[in-house]
């Protein structure tokens, strides 16, 4: 034997056309039992009731595939050779070609694979998977790819974002634990501080003259906004607030 033969090039149970009683006892398995089981059915296109106790499904698959050729389900032939539909055909000459029987199996029988006409890889492979359905599945792969890598990307940018934000709170906590927090006591005499110098420049002398040029707490605010805007804690709402509390510490 040549070392270069292929052995998986063909199969042995293979044919290129079947009558019903041929592709029926592959179905089966029973190529071990060909000869015998032709011999005993003698030119019969099925065989008969009880004719093969021990193989109840040699006659069920027979009949299967001969009712498929009678209903043209399977394309039908006489003695290997196509025929028209409307042709008639004896019986016992009935015969279908592989491609033909395969095709018809695979519509019929997704679950059936014998081994005559389906290779190692087809019977291992589930029915429902086709060329269709893998087409599919390589659209849906392609588009989740995409939406994972958009995700991705924006998952890295919010990381970045979030990272700049940690590190300024991580500077801001380290000034403010440099310069320390007032305790109570100085809170308070900020507070009057500032309450003193707010009455003072709002205020008239005893003779009734403005100490200032500021008529309100609002025009002070002003000022200090054109002035010094930007400098920490000069901001409208952080000076309405302290004023605020200045106002109240200060009050008798």
């Amino acid at each position: 034997m040549s070392s270069d033969y292929n052995a998986k090039s063909c199969n042995a149970l293979e044919k290129p056309y079947y009558r019903p009683i041929e592709a029926a006892l592959r179905w089966c398995n029973l190529v071990a039992h060909e000869e015998v089981i032709l011999t005993q059915m003698q030119g019969r296109v099925v065989p008969d009731v009880g004719a093969f106790p021990q193989w109840p499904c040699l006659r069920a698959n027979s009949e299967r595939v001969f009712d498929a050729i009678l209903n043209k389900e399977i394309p039908p032939g006489r003695d290997g050779l196509t025929v028209q539909p409307d042709d008639h055909v004896a019986p016992h000459r009935l015969t279908c070609r592989h491609a033909d029987l395969k095709e018809w199996m695979q519509k019929r029988y997704p679950d059936q694979k014998p081994a005559f006409l389906f290779d190692e890889t087809e019977q291992t492979t589930h029915s429902s998977i086709n060329a269709d359905a893998v087409r599919s599945l390589q659209v849906d792969r392609d588009a989740l790819a995409v939406r994972i890598e958009k995700a991705t990307n924006a998952y890295l940018t919010l990381k970045k974002e979030r990272d700049s934000i940690v590190a300024e709170c991580n500077l801001l906590r380290e000034s403010f634990e440099k310069q320390g927090v007032p305790s109570e006591r100085a809170e308070a005499t900020y507070l009057n501080i500032i309450g003193g110098l707010i009455g003072l420049m709002l205020g008239k002398s005893p003779a009734g003259k403005p100490q200032s040029v500021f008529e309100s707490q609002s025009a002070i605010i002003d000022s200090l906004l054109a002035h010094y805007d930007g400098k920490q804690g000069i901001a409208a709402r952080t000076l309405q607030e302290k004023f605020a509390a200045s106002n109240r510490a200060i009050s008798p």
